[in-house]
């Protein structure tokens, strides 16, 4: 059963005529399959790849070696840059980027707890940069991750107003 946000989610983006896709480190495809459960999804979701090694971040997505090695695989600058890369690999409207701690033995320190997630997204007219605290179990965090992400969308979404339909 799909969460109800990530529904309305969906259908605004749809409604806007947008294409979306998502790079998912510590959600690892949860939030892509999520969107899926949308009966719109073949309208708007273009795909999506988990991230969750740091081999797929460097190799795949490009995200520079020196980029990770200075702010952790977990932090709001390697998010940007999955962000960024992955909109070139997808060739979309919006991307989704998500990387965080949901359970220990990341980069968890006394600033960046386990639950920490940082979410990165670019639209057609500016971009969203978010970093939140979730607690909970790994299930829990990874849901409040899908849910707060799909009410950044909206939020966003609702902020540019009636835009022409995309093509």
């Amino acid at each position: 059963m799909a969460i109800k946000i990530v529904l309305e989610c969906a259908q605004q983006i749809a409604a806007h005529g947008y294409k979306i896709a998502f790079v998912e480190s510590a959600t690892a495809g949860r939030m892509c399959a999520e969107f899926s459960l949308s009966p719109l999804s073949g309208k708007f979701l273009h795909g999506g790849i988990s991230c969750y090694e740091v081999f797929i971040k460097e190799n795949i997505l490009k995200v520079p070696h020196e980029l990770i090695e200075k702010h952790t695989p977990e932090s709001a600058e390697v998010t940007a840059a999955l962000a960024k890369h992955s909109m070139q690999l997808f060739k979309c409207d919006i991307v989704v980027a998500v990387t965080g701690l949901v359970s220990f033995g990341g980069s968890e320190t006394e600033e960046k707890p386990v639950g920490t997630i940082f979410i990165h997204m670019l639209f057609p007219c500016g971009c969203i940069s978010d970093r939140k605290v979730f607690s909970g179990n790994p299930e829990d965090i990874v849901l409040q991750t899908v849910q707060h992400a799909a009410e950044l969308i909206i939020r966003k979404l609702e902020s540019m107003g009636s835009i022409p339909q995309h093509t």
